[in-house]
């Protein structure tokens, strides 16, 4: 390999980013504009859960639990004596749950309480099953309603302890970043050149295809790793995501990972040669399975067996593991020696495909 060649090629693809201005809208604003979507439209918490309180006690007791439900985050309360007219609303779905407050509630010791929740989003039923449960639990507990003897359950969170799921969201949408970016960009490169008729000239100077793959790999490499660091400046000043591993290690992992994100996106581009379908196949090829089979939004282990498997394909997988443990967890090396070894596999792989593809001709 000729370094000088190889310096020449880079500087060429340099200035050509430079002159296009896609390129660098993709490293620049992309990221900007997918965390401030992940991080403001995507949310894994439930609040705000409009349900219907039905109180046919005029008890005190019905009284300050009714009050408990107003003070919480999690929902907004209609209240009303007629059940019929919040079924109406459960049914148009209007409200997520109804709750009825039993007209002997707390009296004669009887504290009966029926609970009827919208369970076409199971995950948001499940929510409002378990906040409802909790508020409950905790007037109980304040109004003595429950006896010393009863057991008692104290949970402490790690890791995120607010709950809050910008934690998850957030370092995981670092990777969807990094593999549209590294993927994007290159799956236009090969595909450019060809339309433009300037892969003919290329093609016509001494330089090796090795030469050619690496030059267009390397000012890529390092837009994708300026790209990185905007996105954990976000992450942790404007999304205050804790950071607690190594920012060393952060950015050796977004190298690596950058190796099978470009060469996958270089590969594309040097099989369609056309920039539109490049571009298409990228998204589908890159996005798609680092949104749903990567871990990020979708827990791997309920997935089926079958599906379990072909996510070890995806580098995703591996890139969202490490990340969020070094947010949230901080340096665990056994989990971060996996990744590297599964990235680089894969990278490998593609490599020897895209130099395998790519010949020095023009055909």
């Amino acid at each position: 390999m000729n370094k000088k060649r190889l310096k020449a090629l880079i500087r060429k693809e340099s200035l050509q980013i430079m002159r296009d201005p896609s390129a660098l809208l993709i490293v620049f604003i992309l990221p900007l504009l997918l965390l401030f979507l992940m991080g403001y439209a995507v949310s894994l918490d439930a609040k705000n859960i409009p349900i219907g309180i039905v109180s046919k006690s005029d008890s005190s007791y019905a009284r300050s639990l009714v009050e408990s439900f107003r003070g919480s985050r999690y929902f907004v309360i209609n209240e009303s004596k007629d059940k019929e007219f919040f079924m109406d609303m459960l049914q148009n779905n209007k409200i997520k749950a109804v709750l009825e407050i039993d007209d002997k509630f707390g009296r004669e010791n009887s504290y009966k309480i029926q609970l009827l929740v919208d369970a076409t989003e199971p995950n948001l039923a499940g929510f409002v099953q378990k906040y409802v449960s909790n508020i409950i639990s905790l007037w109980a507990r304040q109004n003595a309603v429950i006896t010393t003897t009863d057991i008692k359950i104290e949970s402490r969170y790690w890791f995120n302890l607010p709950v809050s799921s910008v934690y998850f969201l957030i370092p995981g949408s670092i990777v969807i970043v990094m593999t549209m970016i590294g993927t994007l960009l290159t799956s236009l490169v090969v595909a450019r050149e060809w339309e433009r008729g300037t892969m003919e000239a290329i093609m016509a100077t001494p330089t090796s295809m090795l030469e050619i793959i690496i030059g267009k790999i390397i000012p890529y490499f390092v837009l994708a790793m300026w790209s990185l660091l905007l996105c954990f400046l976000i992450a942790y000043f404007w999304y205050e995501v804790p950071f607690r591993g190594s920012l060393l290690i952060l950015f050796i992992m977004g190298a690596i990972y950058l190796f099978p994100a470009l060469t996958s996106g270089l590969l594309i581009s040097t099989l369609t040669k056309n920039q539109f379908i490049a571009a298409q196949i990228s998204l589908v090829a890159s996005f798609l399975p680092a949104y749903l089979l990567s871990g990020f939004l979708f827990e791997i282990e309920n997935m089926p067996e079958w599906l379990q498997v072909l996510t070890h394909i995806v580098p995703a997988r591996y890139f969202v593991n490490s990340i969020q443990t070094l947010f949230l967890a901080g340096n665990i090396y056994e989990i971060f020696l996996k990744s590297i070894f599964g990235i680089i596999v894969i990278g490998v792989v593609l490599f020897l495909l895209v130099f395998i593809k790519s010949k020095k001709g023009l055909e």
